[in-house]
């Protein structure tokens, strides 16, 4: 049920946000000449999968968690899509494909071995992963690696059709800081 949820607001919100998309990507050039980001990160059952977001940071910046990531490399630009979130949007089209949820745990870096094992010893990494979820609704980040994996655990095993939609709606109504670059 929630993949069908997943594929219809995937492709409604590719729909309609491809205006916004397509202004992002030409500003994103001016900014710093390369709009997408891409990365590697864990998905489902600890498998593999690009992960594409808008960048933030400059190109040569180091491919840390965000939390370890320095303050300076957000572009202006950058600092606008993190705040409004407007950096996820291009996560539509990795839902839209079965690689990731709207709602679900975070994926991480395989470099992130304390996260990826907290989540693999209480069932994490059996779910997608998703775009939002209780842990970046309550600001947890993935600099609190047990209590990370804990929140998401306590998700999956009460997520539910209303609490799939809580998520989604607290996420747009701005609640949450999301990925945070410590100053």
């Amino acid at each position: 049920m929630f993949r069908l949820f997943d594929f219809m607001f995937a492709v409604l919100g590719l729909t309609i946000g491809f205006p916004i998309l397509v202004i992002i990507t030409l500003i994103g050039f001016c900014d710093t000449g390369s709009p997408i980001f891409r990365q590697q990160r864990v998905g489902r059952n600890g498998k593999s999968f690009i992960l594409v977001k808008f960048r933030t940071m400059r190109p040569e910046t180091a491919s840390v968690a965000s939390h370890l990531a320095d303050v300076s490399a957000i572009t202006p630009l950058g600092r606008f899509l993190r705040r409004t979130k407007l950096d996820e949007l291009p996560q539509l089209w990795n839902v839209l494909k079965g690689e990731m949820s709207l709602v679900g745990p975070r994926p991480c870096l395989f470099s992130q071995e304390e996260l990826i094992a907290e989540r693999e010893q209480r069932g994490v990494l059996n779910a997608r992963p998703g775009i939002t979820g209780l842990a970046q609704i309550n600001n947890i980040d993935m600099s609190t690696p047990r209590l990370l994996a804990e929140t998401d655990a306590r998700m999956l095993s009460g997520m539910g059709v209303r609490t799939y939609f809580y998520y989604i709606v607290m996420t747009v109504l701005g609640r949450g800081a999301g990925d945070r670059v410590r100053e």
